[in-house]
Order: structure tokens, then sequence, then C-alpha cells
């Protein structure tokens, strides 16, 4: 799993011109399941970002997690994050999990998230077209990719 992690001052998602999802200050995640991610992937990686310190604390320091601010998460899935740009100029989504796959993958992942932060989450649709809008925070981005632990 690979998840792009934006601390954001407020983020939402609108599909077909709704708003589905709202946030104010916390992570907005965007979510790409690959062909090799299983529910292994998703707990590993929930718990990755529930403890990331990338929240400031009173010395102004990168040294909190959502957990310890109680911020809030908008899961947005983005099955993109798995192109290949290696040849050519078409990228190519074939490390990218089938519908079949990734669907229940994603669901696992939001159940994680709300286990680990112990309250719900916003999410975006899986599958939808859809509108993300934010507010970078810092700005602070963070890439994390299951298959590459460190």
């Amino acid at each position: 799993m690979r998840a792009l992690i934006q601390r954001v001052t407020e983020a939402s998602v609108h599909i077909g011109g709704l708003r589905k999802a709202v946030i104010g200050d916390g992570l907005l995640v965007l979510l790409g399941i690959g062909v090799s991610d299983s529910g292994t992937d998703a707990r590993w990686l929930s718990h990755k970002i529930c403890h990331l310190r990338i929240f400031s604390d009173a010395s102004g320091v990168m040294n909190r997690s959502i957990l310890e601010t109680g911020y809030e998460l908008l899961l947005v899935s983005q099955f993109t994050l798995h192109a290949s740009t290696h040849k050519g100029n078409r990228p190519s989504y074939q490390a990218a999990a089938k519908p079949e796959q990734a669907i229940p993958l994603y669901e696992q992942f939001i159940w994680q998230l709300e286990n680990d932060l112990g309250k719900p989450i916003a999410s975006g649709e899986f599958g939808a077209d859809m509108q993300v809008r934010l507010l970078n925070d810092g700005p602070v981005t963070i890439w994390i990719d299951s298959q590459g632990r460190e």
C-alpha cells in the first residue's frame, strides 16, 4: 500500500458536485492499493500513520501524532499512486490492484484506521470521480510504501 499523507488545516471530498466528507485540522491520506498488498500491509500502514509525529508540540517541533492531537483524518483512494512512468508518456497502472482485490482492502484499511484512532474517519468513495480540496499545512507531505518498510 502506498500512502501520500498531507498535514492539513482543512480538506474535503466532493462527488458529483456534492460534499461527501470534510475535516478540519488533521491528515489527508491518499491511498493506493497494489496487487501484492494484503491485510498485513493495512495493519502496518495504519499503525505507522497513526503514530507518525508530524504535528507541532508547544515548542514548535514536529513531535506529536494524530493520536496525541485528536485531529481528524480523511482517506481517499487513489490508484494512480501505483503509476509506472518508465516507458513512454502514458502511465501504466498494472501494479494497482483491481477493484475485486482493492475494495475489501480499502474497507479493511478504513476499519483499521478507525480502530487504531478510536474514532470514525472521513473518506471518499472507492472508484468515484472525486474532487479533493485541501489546505496543506506547512506544507508537510510524507510518502510511505508498505512494500519498502525500513
